[in-house]
């Protein structure tokens, strides 16, 4: 997949030597609402002989328009949606730089200043997609912009439960901890990606080693609490329980950053510096401060057989 970045304040490159079917939305999560889209713009390309191609934007519109405090932390970082959207046949992302000078711009100007200088044949979008200076541009207003030179579709609601499936829905989910429903919303487990930093070791001296992942900042994570989880690192998937929070037994939780420890089961090795995702398979139980480390090691034994038979259960 060929991944081009874009500035709407700088001049757009003509494409003259490919056509393309498009599916444009901000797309956080490739949930299964997101996938309808692109799939309708894969199923296009094929009928018409276009390449099947998605437009996304980056960063966040909330983190040019809200203050610190309500900046909307993805679902998905970049990196692991272009390996997702390379998964599923897109030939070409767009991602496209979100700011004012974007966000400037009138419908009429984004189709003629992007879309049509990508030369796009086709454009598919959800059907509470906007585009355009204060998202004034809707599905219609697209399909008269390109009348001529390209033709527009819009895919209805998604829902599960009699409700629509949403970043936004997605991300309440999680903020309580439920990532079990959250797969069922995106078709696949949640997961969080980085790297392997170097922990306090305390998970070594109580008997249960840890692989440790500081969350980057702009990203959501799940509530606090100890999960079932999988575990990749260099191509290999391995089962493992993992606590995310503050670590209270040991630090003060107002003081401490928030970090991902997973206890990688049947893995012996040295993980530091490695790339690796976290899978959240199934909430255990919240984060908890214990009395003394002998009932930690106690709750963190009965917490990894917990995980080893959920885990179990899905094979």
């Amino acid at each position: 997949m060929e991944v081009i970045k874009l500035d709407a304040a700088q001049s757009i490159t003509p494409i003259e030597n490919k056509e393309f079917s498009l599916a444009v939305g901000f797309f956080d999560g490739l949930h299964k609402g997101h996938q309808a889209v692109i799939r309708e713009a894969v199923r296009e390309a094929e009928e018409r002989q276009l390449l099947p191609a998605v437009m996304t934007f980056d960063p966040h519109p909330s983190h040019l328009f809200s203050k610190e405090d309500r900046k909307i932390g993805y679902i998905t970082p970049l990196s692991e949606k272009e390996r997702l959207l390379s998964d599923m046949g897109i030939d070409t992302l767009f991602i496209v730089t979100f700011d004012k000078a974007l966000a400037d711009l009138s419908p009429a100007r984004f189709v003629e200043d992007v879309l049509k200088k990508l030369n796009v044949r086709h454009v598919t979008a959800g059907f509470d997609f906007t585009f355009g200076s204060k998202g004034r541009g809707t599905m219609e207003d697209m399909r008269q912009l390109g009348e001529g030179v390209f033709t527009a579709a819009t895919v209805g609601k998604v829902a599960m439960d009699d409700e629509k499936i949403s970043s936004t829905r997605i991300r309440g989910l999680l903020a309580e901890g439920k990532v079990s429903e959250t797969a069922e919303l995106l078709g696949r487990p949640f997961r969080s990606v980085g790297t392997v930093t170097d922990g306090d070791k305390r998970g070594r001296l109580l008997g249960f080693p840890t692989a440790n992942i500081i969350p980057e900042d702009d990203l959501i994570v799940p509530k606090n609490g100890v999960y079932a989880v999988r575990f990749t690192v260099g191509g290999t998937v391995y089962d493992g329980v993992c606590n995310i929070g503050v670590k209270p037994t040991f630090d003060k939780p107002e003081e401490a950053k928030k970090t991902i420890e997973v206890n990688v089961f049947d893995f012996d090795g040295d993980l530091y510096g490695k790339e690796a995702a976290v899978d959240w398979i199934a909430f255990i139980r919240p984060e908890q401060k214990f009395g003394s480390i002998d009932d930690l090691k106690s709750q963190i034994g009965t917490d990894k057989e917990t995980a080893r038979a959920i885990l179990n259960d899905l094979d």
